[in-house]
């Protein structure tokens, strides 16, 4: 065995809200394009087709006295007391976000104290060696920390951190926008280790900005409705130019990351990938075995929870892994020795991979 320093995961946790909103929620909603034209079609039509391409059944809402930093406070919560981890001990907390703390009603963020110092608060932490920041990298925030994480770890500048993804994306939605059906809230933590002399943790991980053509694809606006006389900004998105630009280079990085693991797509057990839009995640994993030039995909290799729990953004990702890590994903578990690749994309344009071994 080696004796350099991995970086091991030895607690996850996550926390999902309690409101459940199902589709049909939206059809007395009016959504317009985003040049401010009315889409002249039933909305039953609408939501029937945004779910084929989606795969979004319900998504989950924060209740209404919940910040971004109470839903990372109850996730990291649930990772410390899953493997029972004094606080004291952690040398950093990362927490990946794109909105900050947003009150119900505005879409105004609230960033100061950073999020992370918040939750270093709530959970009563008195050690000043526990740096606390966030990072702010759209939907791959979670995974970045994660790799900056390792960084720490295996320079030896760390011994135990943990990274959280919170969102309440809920809050910075336009009702006028069919796209806005995409966006739910939670967060979810995981606690890293560095280990000396074992084969688990992090194999190896790439991470890409694309912005000469891509930089706008997601953005905020105001409402698409031109009647609407408000100055609140919403989340916006190029839907079609996103899903192009995943296809294209997302599965690239994933197989950079593989093979910089040294490992084959043969060894691979799961694909935890961002839960961004059913359809262009199936579309990733297919792209990726074709420049395997392999036609036969493993069935059950890509779990999936976006049906139900919608796109959370940063939390999707290590929600994914706590529910599986938990036993809470029916037809999926991960095993000792099992390599698994996880990979993301988002605002940015960015997209990281990462290969680890548990």
């Amino acid at each position: 065995m080696s004796n350099q320093i991995s970086s091991v995961i030895i607690s996850t946790g996550s926390y999902l809200p309690k409101n459940i909103i199902k589709n049909d929620e939206f059809l007395e909603f009016r959504f317009f394009e985003k040049t401010g034209e009315f889409i002249n079609r039933a909305n039953s039509e609408i939501i029937s087709k945004f779910q084929d391409i989606t795969e979004i059944e319900e998504r989950l809402y924060a209740d209404g006295d919940h910040l971004a930093s109470d839903l990372g406070y109850f996730a990291a919560q649930d990772a410390l007391e899953s493997n029972n981890i004094d606080p004291e001990t952690l040398d950093y907390i990362i927490v990946a976000h794109n909105f900050g703390d947003i009150p119900l009603g505005t879409t105004r963020a609230n960033v100061l104290p950073t999020l992370a110092s918040r939750i270093k608060h709530k959970l009563g932490i008195v050690n000043p060696d526990c740096v606390a920041y966030d990072l702010p990298f759209g939907c791959p925030g979670w995974l970045q920390g994660m790799i900056q994480a390792d960084y720490f770890i295996r320079s030896g500048d760390a011994k135990r951190i943990m990274v959280i993804g919170t969102e309440t994306l809920s809050r910075v939605t336009d009702p006028h926008d069919r796209d806005s059906m995409i966006f739910a809230d939670g967060a979810a933590a995981t606690i890293l280790e560095g280990a000396i002399g074992t084969e688990a943790g992090i194999l190896s991980h790439k991470t890409q900005t694309h912005t000469f053509k891509e930089a706008n694809y997601l953005y905020t606006e105001k409402t698409s409705n031109p009647d609407f006389d408000s100055e609140e900004l919403y989340i916006k998105m190029d839907g079609r130019k996103i899903y192009e630009y995943a296809l294209i280079n997302v599965p690239l990085v994933i197989k950079t990351a593989i093979e910089k693991a040294g490992v084959d797509l043969k060894d691979v057990k799961k694909v935890l990938v961002h839960q961004a839009n059913g359809k262009m995640d199936e579309a990733i994993l297919k792209r990726l075995f074709k420049l395997y030039k392999v036609t036969d995909i493993p069935e059950n290799i890509m779990p999936m929870t976006i049906a139900k729990l919608g796109n959370s953004s940063v939390a999707t990702i290590p929600t994914l892994l706590d529910l599986i890590m938990k036993g809470n994903m029916e037809g999926h578990q991960i095993n000792k020795g099992d390599i698994v690749v996880i990979a993301s994309v988002g605002a940015g344009m960015n997209i990281n991979a990462m290969v680890y071994q548990f």
